[in-house]
């Protein structure tokens, strides 16, 4: 037996969520079960934390202790040949025997995808946030620098799952703008449940003019959810990546003929 862990990135409009749940497809469901036909045997799979149906998954990191006498890479492209579509393992190593891909996590970074335009885009509903309206993108980042620091974020967090403590750091939010629309990124130690698309849905109605910047002291300090903006879409939210005190999947990605992608020189 080896410890393995892998970067996984995912089609979330596929899947009812990360989390196995009798009855609807996951996307822990789906590395389980592909690594089962693999290796003829149940395999756990252990993920850095839960996404919910919709969201969309560019670098998860998951563990899983596997019997195989197949080295890393070999591993890595049988598993892909078995998972199916909406998911595929970007990268695996073998780690140190203790690694575990949720409680070794420090933080995590998200992406809110919006779109902004006149009309909803023919290309991409289920991959970000259409919005009408125009933006007042100054107004939004006055609100979002309030968010910067540790603050008790029960206003921004719905009630779904248990916690010990409403109390979270978040250590940056960024507002990028793009021609037709606009990336709101989020960096913390930890999020409550559904506290980064209510961060976005609070930072949007303020960028509509709908909520004034003040929102978010007011929110912070009151603890109540209706001080806060509303719950944005799934389909915008993005796992963009987990962090760790220790470098993970080591080097540049390679295979026999070099790196994918690569031109010669």
């Amino acid at each position: 037996m080896r410890t393995v862990r892998f970067e996984v990135a995912y089609d979330g409009t596929r899947f009812h969520g990360w989390q196995r749940q009798d009855g609807f497809d996951s996307v822990q469901q789906a590395l389980e079960e592909g690594l089962a036909a693999l290796l003829d045997g149940v395999v756990t799979v252990h993920g850095a934390g839960r996404t919910d149906t919709g969201v969309h998954g560019l670098r998860q990191v998951a563990h899983a202790q596997v019997a195989t006498r197949l080295d890393d890479d070999r591993l890595r492209h049988a598993l892909n040949a078995h998972v199916g579509e909406g998911v595929v393992v970007n990268r695996l190593e073998s780690c140190r025997a203790d690694f575990h891909a949720r409680f070794d996590a420090r933080g995590k970074r998200y992406l809110y995808r919006v779109q902004t335009a006149r009309f909803r885009p023919p290309i991409g509903p289920g991959y970000a946030h259409f919005v009408r309206d125009p933006l007042d993108l100054e107004a939004m980042r006055t609100a979002a620098r309030g968010l910067v620091g540790t603050h008790d974020f029960q206003a921004f967090g719905n009630a779904g799952s248990p916690r010990h403590s409403t109390v979270r750091t978040v250590h940056g939010v960024r507002i990028l703008a793009q021609r037709r629309g606009l990336g709101i990124v989020v960096q913390g130690n930890g999020f409550l449940y559904n506290m980064v698309r209510n961060i976005a849905g609070t930072l949007l109605d303020v960028g509509r003019g709908r909520l004034q910047p003040e929102v978010v002291q007011r929110a912070l300090a009151s603890g109540e959810r209706t001080d806060a903006g509303p719950t944005a879409p799934a389909e915008g939210l993005y796992l963009l990546r987990v962090l760790y005190d220790e470098p993970v999947f080591h080097g540049r990605d390679t295979g026999p003929r070099g790196a994918a992608g690569a031109f010669p020189s």
